[in-house]
């Protein structure tokens, strides 16, 4: 991609979960497309392999090892982006656990806890931290990842499927709370996908008959860019198509 094509050169792109799979994927097409990436995970190592990557791919990155199940790093963290960058231009919400596929009254309520508290609870404090900087950028874009199970009612999925669930209309109050400014938010479903999450939900699945995280980033993308005039929705890739919410007749 020459600088011309950049997008999103001099744009600055936070990126949760960017340690591996689909998160450090994003953060990776985020950089070719010019952005300066803001990663944010537990793991240092895997940060610092995606620093590697970025850095060969021509981009730059700012690494930010923590737990979204610190609430008050996160509250700090937009007044540390203020103070550095005073804006942001796009928010990708990918980072998640799994937790257990067990029975609802066979789960541990610290597991409960604990995915609720990453799943919902951190993104709604991601959007309470971050939401001054996207309105203050000229085009600020948020993307939050959700899944199919948050539609469906399907047996042992139900705190990872009630997370999303909320997740997504989380999304969709931030949304129209910003219809009418200069800030985009969307969902994206990935849906299968070969990452760690799936091959630990699915083990018996061949993960080469899914689709690799690089190539769910490529349409992931375009929800993050400046050009990306919808807001409200959710992009279903299996099926790359828009899905509108409707509210009951």
């Amino acid at each position: 991609m020459s600088e011309a094509s950049k997008p999103l050169s001099g744009k600055t792109a936070l990126v949760t979960g960017a340690s591996r799979g689909i998160g450090k994927a994003v953060a990776l097409e985020l950089a070719r497309a010019g952005a300066h990436v803001i990663a944010l995970a537990r793991t240092t190592g895997g940060l610092e392999e995606l620093d590697d990557a970025v850095q060969q791919a021509g981009g730059t990155a700012t690494l930010v090892p923590a737990d979204l199940k610190d609430g008050p790093a996160i509250d700090r963290l937009g007044a540390s982006l203020f103070e550095r960058y005073k804006h942001l231009d796009v928010l990708v919400a990918n980072a998640a656990i799994l937790g257990v596929l067990s029975p609802l009254g066979h789960v541990d309520t610290k597991v409960w806890d604990d995915v609720v508290n990453v799943n919902l609870t951190a993104q709604w404090r991601l959007i309470r931290s971050l939401d001054p900087l996207l309105r203050q950028a000229e085009a600020g874009r948020a993307v939050f990842l959700t899944s199919g199970s948050a539609q469906k009612a399907a047996p042992y999925w139900g705190p990872y499927a009630v997370s999303k669930a909320g997740l997504e209309m989380l999304a969709r109050t931030y949304a129209a709370e910003t219809e009418k400014t200069n800030v985009r938010v969307n969902l994206f479903n990935p849906g299968p996908t070969r990452t760690r999450m799936r091959a630990t939900a699915m083990p018996g699945e061949d993960p080469m008959t899914l689709d690799p995280p690089h190539k769910v980033a490529t349409h992931i993308l375009p929800l993050c860019l400046p050009s990306c005039d919808v807001t409200g929705k959710l992009y279903d890739y299996r099926h790359k198509r828009w899905l509108e919410f409707r509210a009951p007749e």
